[in-house]
C-alpha cells in the first residue's frame, strides 16, 4: 500500500468525518438519518472508484449518481452536463440538432411522445406511442433518459439506426439522418372560408408567430372566415408561458391554468388578460395521444372556459412541471443544470391531467381511408338530361396540381371533420342572430 493511496484515502475520510461529526448534537433525528445515509453514500462512492472494474472520474461517478437521484424520482427528472445544458438553451430557442422527438422513460424503455413535424424522426414515420428498445447496437433497457439521449445526439449527417417497438407489430428497425432541426413552430392555412393554425411546439417563438398567422388570415379581404381549427397533434409541449399565451389569444378573461407544487398553500394562477384576437368565432382543436403538456394546457383551459370543442382522441397525460435550476461547477464559466419537477397543473375547473390526459367533447378516430374506383353518376350524366351540354361546360375545369396541404386534407379525417363541425357551428349561429 503506497503513501500516496493513504494519504489520499486519510484526505476523504478526514472531510467525512468533519461533516458527520460536527454536527449538533440536538439535531433532530431526521437530520441525524439525512447525514448517516450521506456517510454511506461515501462510502459506496469511495468502494466504486478504488474496486470497480475500469478506472471511472470522480466527475463521471458524481454526474451519474445525480442523474440517478434525479431520474429515480420521476421520468421527467433529470441531470444536464454542460453539453446537455447548452443543446436546451437551444431547444427553446427553437433550433437545436438531433432526432426531432419528445421522449419519456416507461417500464425501462424510451417511450416517444411524439416525433416533431418536419424533423428527421417525423419523416422517417415515428409515431407516437412508439417504445425504442435499441439504439445502434446499445440496448436501450437498464439505461437512463439522459444515457439513452446521449446515444440519439450526434453530429449533422451522422447516421443513426434505432429499434422501434409498435403495438400489433413486430420490433423493425429505422435509419434516420441526424440534422440540425429549425423548429417552425406555427403553420396556417386557409381552407375556402376557414381558418387553419397547425401548432407543432410551444417556444419562444410561438405566440408571436400564432398572432402573425391569424392576422395574415384576416388581413384576406376577400374571405370572409367562419371560425378556426387549432390543431395541436403530435405536439409534446414546451414552455410554460407560451402555452399560457397561446390560449390567452383566444380568451377574453378567467384562469387558464394553476401550479400547485408540495406546499398546498404554493399556488400560482395564470389569467387571460388579452382580448379575443379572433372575435370569439367558432374554435375547434383537434389532440391526439402525442399531445402532451403544454398542449394539454391549452385545450384543457379552452375546453373548461367553453371557448372551443376539443375533437380528437384522449391526449397523453403530462400534467407535471419542470423547472430547470442552473449550477455553476466550482472554478468553472460553464453551467450545468437539473430539471426538477416542482409542481403538477391544473386546468380552471379544477382537475390535474397528470395521468389522465385530455378527454375530447367529441372522440374521433383517425381512421384509414380506402379508395374505391366506382364511378359514380348524377342526373346530369343520363342520356337526354336537360341541361346536360350546359352541367358539362360548368364543370370542365382546368385540373390543377394538388398542394402538400391539399393532399394531406385529402386523408386526413379529423380535421374534414374539424372544418365541417366549424361550419355547423357558424351556420348555426347564423339562425339564432
Amino acid at each position: 500500500m503506497s503513501f500516496f493511496w493513504f494519504r489520499k484515502n486519510f484526505i476523504i475520510y478526514l472531510l467525512l468525518f468533519i461533516v458527520v461529526y460536527s454536527l449538533p448534537s440536538y439535531g433532530s433525528e431526521k437530520e441525524q438519518e439525512k447525514y448517516k445515509y450521506l456517510d454511506l453514500f461515501g462510502q459506496v462512492f469511495d468502494r466504486v472508484r478504488s474496486s470497480y472494474v475500469e478506472d471511472v472520474s470522480d466527475k463521471e461517478l458524481i454526474e451519474k449518481a445525480i442523474d440517478g437521484m434525479l431520474s429515480g424520482l420521476d421520468p421527467h427528472s433529470g441531470y444536464m452536463n454542460e453539453d446537455v445544458w447548452k443543446e436546451m438553451q437551444m431547444d427553446t430557442k427553437g433550433k437545436f440538432g438531433g432526432l426531432g422527438i419528445e421522449i419519456t422513460m416507461e417500464e425501462g424503455f424510451v417511450k416517444v411522445i411524439a416525433p416533431i413535424e418536419d424533423t428527421p424522426a417525423y419523416d422517417a414515420g415515428i409515431l407516437a406511442g412508439d417504445y425504442i428498445i435499441q439504439i445502434d447496437d446499445t440496448p436501450v433497457f437498464g439505461l437512463t433518459l439522459n444515457e439513452a439521449v446521449e446515444l440519439m445526439r450526434g453530429k449533422k449527417g451522422e447516421s443513426i439506426i434505432i429499434t422501434i417497438s409498435r403495438e400489433n407489430t413486430e420490433p423493425f428497425e429505422v435509419k434516420i439522418i441526424r440534422d440540425y432541426i429549425n423548429i417552425r413552430s406555427v403553420k396556417s392555412e386557409v381552407v375556402d372560408d376557414v381558418g387553419y393554425l397547425r401548432i407543432t411546439s410551444f417556444n419562444e417563438q410561438t405566440e408571436k408567430s400564432l398572432i402573425d398567422a391569424i392576422k395574415e388570415i384576416q388581413s384576406d379581404t376577400g374571405i370572409d372566415i367562419v371560425g378556426y381549427v387549432l390543431d395541436v397533434r403530435s405536439n409534446p409541449g414546451g414552455l410554460l408561458t407560451q402555452a399560457v399565451k397561446v390560449t390567452d389569444i383566444f380568451l377574453e378573461r378567467g384562469e387558464i391554468v394553476s401550479t400547485r407544487g408540495r406546499d398546498k398553500k404554493d399556488i400560482k394562477r395564470y389569467r387571460a388578460k388579452k382580448k379575443d384576437i379572433t372575435s370569439g368565432k367558432p374554435l375547434v382543436v383537434i389532440i391526439d395521444g402525442g399531445s402532451a403538456s403544454a398542449s394539454e394546457i391549452v385545450a384543457g383551459a379552452l375546453q373548461d372556459h367553453r371557448r372551443a370543442i376539443i375533437l380528437g382522441t384522449q391526449s397523453f397525460g403530462k400534467g407535471s412541471v419542470q423547472t430547470i435550476i442552473p449550477f455553476q461547477v466550482s472554478n468553472s464559466n460553464n453551467l450545468s443544470g437539473i430539471r426538477l419537477t416542482t409542481s403538477r397543473y391544473y386546468t380552471p375547473s379544477g382537475e390535474s391531467i397528470q395521468g389522465k390526459g385530455i378527454t375530447p367533447d367529441i372522440i374521433i378516430e383517425q381512421g384509414e381511408f380506402e379508395s374505391y374506383d366506382f364511378k359514380t353518376f348524377s342526373e346530369s350524366d343520363l342520356k337526354d338530361s336537360l341541361d346536360k351540354n350546359e352541367k358539362k361546360s360548368e364543370t370542365e375545369d382546368e385540373v390543377k396540381e394538388l398542394t402538400q396541404f391539399e393532399k394531406r386534407l385529402a386523408i386526413d379525417y379529423q380535421l374534414q371533420r374539424a372544418i365541417d363541425l366549424i361550419r355547423g357551428v357558424s351556420l348555426y349561429k347564423e339562425t339564432l342572430e
